[in-house]
């Protein structure tokens, strides 16, 4: 076997004919053994000015130093970058969860300076063609992995995608975990940017409409806790984890401003408090029927813990009548999502955020004024990354503007300060509003004997055909007669006509006594 030396890089004939080109890189980082490149060139009557060119190829790497610095394999890769990656808690617990189940299985092995972009794009179509990498294999997917009679949850596999936003994630931590290994010298260049990243998500925010909003907070009030804090989250736009963070200090009622310094976050049964999302805290103005509600929700809280005054470090909202506890961002998430079930839409309590923005923007209040408002990160492409242009003039005229486009209230605050439900005054059959002109129409059939006590009113469907509008309107014209004190309504049945002579013994103006209302309401407390 004979042996051409070379001043920098040697070709040596393999017993195959073959010919390797070796070329010294330095000293491996991790493992400080001697670093070399190879490549094989193939017995032929040209290997030898192949091999001369792969020698000159591998030396311009290494003078460029694009050449791999390390064998390490991706998986010691992502084991340093996540070592130091300066995340947030449950950030970093959700990175290392896909680099386990995914990025680890397949190309974890994998030394880096081996990744093209024919690698990479195999990793990406296995991702969006089945998130269990069966590889085409088929196999019982089981219930549970403990020792059991199969039955018919035990089903054949059956391929489902990794979701696009579990792969734009992955495609982030190989991209950062990429620029690292540049830093520390283990790679001369991110061999992860030659992959192509999905398509950038396009936002598709669903904010309640104004009569959707108006339903929501009338089946909110029942319970005045729970009614407060969708309440706020619909003013001011605040993230859920916010609002549970959110202490009575933090409410300056002499300047009208709300501020918000943290956030609840929650992984499985353990919740902990951190910053906010954007790690910055954020006034917003109040506009003056928030302000006084919440006012006279504070006292509430203070009666109900038999103190004088609550506590200014007591949480706003709380298991706990002092305060002392704040509540899971999860369970307030699947209370909204079953309150929105039982009026019969899908939404979630994100939707208020967007709710709130699209308020603002729709009544004119700049961009800039909403970026402040919702505390959006480094200005971003949602805000036109103007963050800091923020004044609080703007905030106030948009505290006073969201307020003149929220539904109306359907509770009050009595002259002791006391939270109260209000009866609903007559409907005016001139209103143009499409509820308001239901609730009229049936006002009508009841008061002319039409409709007797004791019968039942047409359900929310039929309404809702009959009059060619939502379901929501239609049952908001029922809220109406019952608020009203007209009908009954049980969950689950149609609502009935009662007495009419004695719903008009009440005053319009008359209020309801707290406890009573939260009697009558049948709703829990936040849970």
């Amino acid at each position: 076997m004979g042996r051409s030396a070379r001043q920098r890089g040697e070709v040596e004939t393999l017993s195959s004919g073959s010919l390797r080109v070796r070329v010294y890189a330095g000293v491996d980082p991790l493992t400080k053994r001697r670093l070399r490149l190879e490549e094989i060139i193939p017995a032929g009557p040209k290997a030898w000015e192949e091999a001369e060119k792969a020698r000159t190829k591998l030396l311009n790497q290494v003078d460029e130093r694009r050449n791999p610095k390390t064998r390490a394999t991706v998986n010691q890769l992502l084991d340093r970058y996540f070592e130091l990656l300066k995340v947030e808690e449950r950030t970093l617990e959700n990175y290392i969860s896909l680099g386990r189940n995914h990025i680890r299985p397949l190309i974890g092995e994998l030394p880096i300076g081996r990744l093209d972009g024919e690698i990479l794009d195999s990793f990406y179509k296995e991702l969006q063609t089945c998130r269990a990498h069966c590889r085409g294999r088929k196999y019982t997917e089981h219930r549970t992995r403990r020792e059991h009679e199969c039955d018919d949850r035990c089903r054949p596999h059956k391929c489902r995608p990794l979701g696009d936003g579990s792969i734009r994630k992955i495609h982030a931590v190989l991209s950062g975990a990429g620029k690292r290994a540049v830093r520390w010298k283990w790679h001369g260049v991110n061999p992860f940017d030659l992959a192509e990243p999905l398509p950038a998500a396009r936002s598709n925010p669903r904010p309640p409409t104004s009569e959707q909003a108006a339903v929501i907070v009338m089946e909110a009030w029942q319970d005045l806790d729970w009614g407060m804090f969708v309440w706020l989250a619909m003013t001011t736009g605040a993230r859920r984890g916010e609002l549970c963070a959110l202490k009575w200090d933090r409410v300056d009622f002499d300047k009208a401003v709300l501020e918000i310094r943290s956030s609840i976050a929650q992984r499985g049964g353990r919740t902990w408090e951190k910053d906010t999302k954007t790690h910055q805290q954020r006034r917003i103005t109040l506009d003056e029927q928030t302000l006084a509600l919440l006012r006279a929700y504070r006292e509430h809280c203070a009666r109900r813990a038999e103190v004088s005054e609550i506590s200014h470090d007591a949480r706003i909202f709380s298991l706990s009548p002092d305060g002392s506890t704040w509540l899971k961002p999860d369970s307030v998430s699947q209370r909204y999502a079953r309150m929105c079930a039982r009026i019969g839409w899908d939404m979630n309590i994100h939707q208020l955020r967007h709710y709130s923005a699209t308020e603002l923007i729709t009544s004119g209040v700049d961009v800039r004024t909403v970026a402040g408002r919702l505390g959006h990160g480094g200005g971003g492409t949602t805000t036109l990354k103007v963050y800091s242009a923020w004044v609080s003039e703007s905030d106030q005229r948009a505290a006073g503007t969201l307020a003149g486009r929220l539904p109306e209230l359907p509770v009050t605050i009595a002259t002791d300060g006391e939270l109260t439900a209000p009866a609903v005054s007559a409907v005016d059959p001139e209103d143009e509003s499409p509820y308001k002109r239901i609730a009229a129409d049936l006002r009508g059939a009841i008061a002319s004997g039409i409709v007797q006590p004791g019968q039942q009113l047409p359900t929310v469907t039929d309404l809702a055909a009959r009059y060619g509008v939502s379901f929501g309107t239609a049952q908001r014209a029922i809220a109406q007669l019952r608020a009203a004190g007209l009908v009954t309504v049980s969950r689950g049945r149609r609502a009935v006509v009662v007495d009419p002579d004695a719903a008009a013994e009440a005053e319009p103006g008359a209020v309801v006594d707290l406890e009573t209302r939260r009697t009558l309401g049948g709703s829990a407390r936040l849970a």
